[in-house]
């Protein structure tokens, strides 16, 4: 008699056992729970490509400024020389021999231009 009780209490639980794990497998292979798995992946790999980035971009900086004193050791440069001023040109149109201080604008005519139809069913 405890041989038979023995068993199938073994059966039941290998049932319960099989059954939830085939649940929780159908579960995870619905397209939502595999939408959002692919979601959370992506956002990982995008995290760490940032990581990665970022620290790339911090060791450059650091190279490019050790590299820049080392050529400056190198051509005798220790002090930041005075840049000229910038030269701005006037905006499109203006006469450089004109000393106005005021901008002059290109007028265009759009006269010369077709006129077109805004009827959509005329390309039909």
């Amino acid at each position: 008699m405890f041989r038979r009780t023995f068993w199938f209490t073994t059966g039941v639980a290998a049932g319960v056992w099989a059954t939830t794990k085939v649940n929780r497998k159908l579960r995870q292979l619905t397209p939502e729970s595999l939408a959002a798995t692919a979601a959370n992946k992506a956002l990982e790999t995008g995290h760490r490509l940032k990581d990665r980035a970022v620290g790339f971009a911090l060791d450059v900086r650091d190279n490019m400024a050790q590299r820049e004193a080392e050529l400056e050791e190198a051509l005798g440069i220790h002090e930041n020389p005075e840049l000229p001023a910038p030269r701005r040109q006037a905006a499109i149109g203006a006469n450089p021999s004109d000393n106005s201080s005021t901008p002059k604008c290109i007028e265009t005519s759009f006269s010369s231009q077709a006129k077109h139809s805004y009827n959509r069913n005329e390309d039909h």
